[in-house]
């Protein structure tokens, strides 16, 4: 028979060493103008702390994180802790007038939460505009102590940012295609960690060098913050060993070659284990849409091996073509998830709501008395199921949501696209009147708290074809299969993985195909589900899901905090 004492002895010591563990991590972010140069020129921007990419967070799972945000620019502005359970502190998710209002120009707010039941590498940035572009930072979760990774320890760890520049006010740029209603202007150039490489001018100098030794191993953890571009990433003669997305451990896939789309994650291993010399490493653009403007640019940095000739010309890795739809659906198509390894979660079964969710673009109408520069004197929209998103502007939703405020949103948002069609038929679909113009509206889905949906999303080939990187906050989701065309039950539910699927929190659904994900609502309050191309947002590309509150105190969100902004 067990011996109480000795029971109760070895709970409290657990108990002891699981709160020993744990810390709080507390950071002050300065967020204000800096100038900067890049390109050539001088150019004024946002930053955080007077760094660009902002200051990278360290934490260890089961840690609390309290971050001070002084708003000292002169734009409205909010932080999302991209990634993040935000678990029972919905108030702290960041986006903004969904769970707060911004804060304003000399105004200040502390986030706090507690970062559970997550590894890996995610991030954090503005949410509010454009803002993003310069605004944002890895955040690195490191396994507790006395815990280790599911791989061998590497001999260090890299950080690998990877955005977009441009020599522009991004806030001018996004006004700019508001008013006008067309295409934002591309951006200049593409960075690794901040800097955009020798391939642009004025920049042989402004280029990332990481230097390894021969034979080591080392974990990238590789961030994608362009604000609209996907990227291929290689580097020279190197293969990478896939360990994790979006903080979420993987099964080893070796591959000399990834693609990251918007708001995606992804550790790999390098291993130095080339001939001693420089490697290149190089970013280019993904692209789908015909006809429609991109920067077709690379940013590159280089690998230099210690012992490395300090003049050697560094060997450059063949990317991909700008439009290889093949070559990024290899990659993002087979991953699977790291079944039975830490935090890992399975499938559930049972499903409670099924959605059929079409995404892509389409037009809204120009205002009387107005010039536009959309197709056609149009201005450029984008919708879910043919409602475009219009975020709330008296007060956010989770305000409206816990207070049961009316007025602010409807629980209406359709679980199937109100219209049949041959979704990425782009002869039939171009321009046809029925399917172009969604209304703006503020519709939301209210789920019961711990139902697990399903939902199907159908990219439409309305103006053209493309992959949408779909973000969903407040949880991580399975990605049960994905394919091309359009989703047929009855044929694709066989290509189901009920056992390992990846598990992401960013998903990029195939240009011109689909993509099935399941999550459980088991966590109340209001979490937007969008496109991270931020041109996609702007028009509205995104929904809402409303959860509610469990059956105990332990499942009921808390009270707003006392400094949250008031709009």
């Amino acid at each position: 028979m067990r011996n109480p004492v000795l029971f109760l002895i070895g709970v409290l010591t657990l108990v002891v060493a699981t709160t020993a563990s744990a810390a709080v991590v507390e950071h002050t972010f300065n967020v204000q103008n800096l100038t900067v140069t890049r390109l050539c020129n001088r150019q004024l921007i946002v930053a955080v702390n007077g760094s660009f990419p902002g200051p990278r967070i360290r934490v260890r799972e089961g840690d609390t994180l309290i971050v001070h945000v002084y708003n000292k620019s002169p734009y409205n502005l909010t932080v999302h802790w991209h990634g993040v359970f935000q678990k029972l502190s919905c108030w702290a998710d960041g986006p903004n007038m969904i769970t707060q209002c911004p804060m304003l120009p000399g105004n200040k707010y502390t986030y706090k939460f507690k970062i559970s039941g997550q590894e890996g590498t995610l991030w954090w940035h503005a949410h509010v505009s454009w803002l993003r572009a310069t605004v944002h930072g890895a955040l690195i979760i490191r396994p507790k102590s006395g815990h280790k990774y599911p791989f061998p320890k590497p001999h260090r760890e890299v950080t690998i940012i990877l955005g977009e520049w441009w020599n522009a006010n991004v806030m001018n740029v996004e006004d700019e295609a508001v008013t006008s209603g067309g295409l934002p202007n591309i951006s200049d150039a593409f960075t690794i960690n901040g800097w955009p490489g020798d391939l642009y001018p004025c920049s042989q100098n402004h280029m990332y060098k990481l230097k390894v030794e021969p034979g080591k191993t080392y974990l990238l953890r590789i961030v994608n913050t362009a604000l609209n571009g996907q990227l291929f990433y290689k580097i020279a003669n190197h293969n990478l060993t896939v360990v994790a997305v979006d903080a979420a451990y993987t099964k080893p896939y070796v591959t000399n070659i990834i693609m990251i789309a918007p708001g995606q994650t992804v550790d790999a291993l390098l291993v130095a284990d080339q001939d001693i010399g420089s490697y290149y490493m190089a970013a280019s653009p993904y692209s789908t849409s015909v006809g429609i403007p991109y920067d077709n640019t690379t940013t590159r940095g280089v690998v230099v091996y210690d012992g490395a000739p300090p003049i050697a010309t560094p060997l450059m890795p063949t990317l991909p073509a700008f439009n290889d739809t093949a070559t990024a659906y290899k990659f993002s198509s087979s991953l699977n998830g790291l079944k039975d390894g830490p935090h890992w979660a399975q499938v559930p079964k049972n499903v409670d709501y099924k959605m059929f969710v079409t995404v892509g673009l389409g037009f809204t109408p120009c205002e009387a008395n107005r010039t536009c520069l959309g197709p056609k004197g149009t201005k450029l929209s984008a919708s879910m199921n043919n409602q475009s998103f219009v975020p709330p502007k008296r007060m956010s939703l989770l305000q409206a949501f816990y207070s049961n405020v009316d007025g602010i949103y409807t629980t209406d948002f359709p679980a199937k696209p109100p219209i049949e069609f041959d979704y990425t038929n782009a002869t039939i679909n171009n321009y046809n009147p029925a399917f172009l113009f969604a209304p703006k509206v503020t519709k939301v889905t209210k789920l019961k708290f711990n139902s697990t949906v399903e939902m199907m999303l159908q990219n439409t080939a309305i103006i053209g074809v493309e992959n949408h990187p779909m973000h969903l906050h407040g949880s991580n989701f399975h990605v049960l299969a994905q394919g091309f065309g359009n989703y047929n039950p009855s044929k694709h539910r066989e290509m189901f993985n009920l056992v390992d699927p990846q598990i992401r929190n960013t998903i990029g659904v195939p240009a011109g195909g689909w993509a099935v994900i399941r999550f459980t609502a088991d966590n109340p309050g209001v979490w937007i589900m969008h496109c991270h191309l931020d041109s996609h947002l702007t028009y509205g590309l995104g929904t809402v899901f409303m959860v509610e509150n469990g059956p105990t105190p332990e499942t009921t969100l808390p009270l707003p905090p006392v400094d949250l902004p008031n709009c």
